[in-house]
């Protein structure tokens, strides 16, 4: 006979899957980054094969553009392949060949660090358009992305420090048993 605890933790254990939707709808935003990059593609083709020629400096804040697309999209990548496999169930792609390098070893604080690197270079490009473009921004405004990007840094950091501590807290404690 099996206890209500028993069919407490299964349920607690099951509502894992209630993540499952949540990540589906991170494929569908993806699909819309896919879709806002084709768009902005053909604009970059068709102002530098158009009637209206593009500046150096236009082709470059495009440029730019399509690669924070690029990797925002990487971003959903991360958070849908390793928060499923980390937080819903594993996926079964032992042997296969496209089988991302990372994953082996992802765990909840390896995605945290790969997000809060990428949420750099996110920043760090936006931050880039901005510099490139800075005759029509604010100062008040330069000021601002700079802010954010440096807590940004002080954030990863801080996540990577903590990260080393536990893993070394953690090592220290499998050392002292064995």
């Amino acid at each position: 006979m099996t206890s209500p605890v028993k069919h407490l933790e299964s349920l607690i254990f099951a509502s894992r899957w209630i993540q499952a939707p949540l990540y589906l709808g991170l494929i569908v935003a993806q699909v819309v980054y896919c879709w806002l990059f084709m768009v902005e593609l053909s604009h970059l083709v068709a102002g530098a094969f158009g009637p209206h020629h593009m500046t150096e400096t236009d082709v470059m804040l495009i440029v730019l553009g399509l690669i924070d697309v690029v990797m925002i999209a990487n971003l959903l990548v991360m958070v849908i392949v390793g928060g499923y496999e980390t937080f819903v169930s594993r996926l079964d792609l032992e042997g296969h060949p496209d089988q991302p390098e990372w994953l082996s070893h992802v765990n909840a604080g390896v995605l945290k660090i790969k997000l809060s690197t990428a949420i750099i270079g996110i920043s760090s490009i936006h931050l880039l358009k901005s510099f490139i473009n800075a005759a029509n921004l604010s100062e008040h405004t330069l000021l601002w992305q700079v802010i954010i990007h440096v807590v940004f840094l002080f954030s990863a950091l801080a996540m990577a420090l903590v990260d080393k501590t536990m893993t070394q807290t953690l090592a220290l404690q499998h050392q002292k048993h064995h």
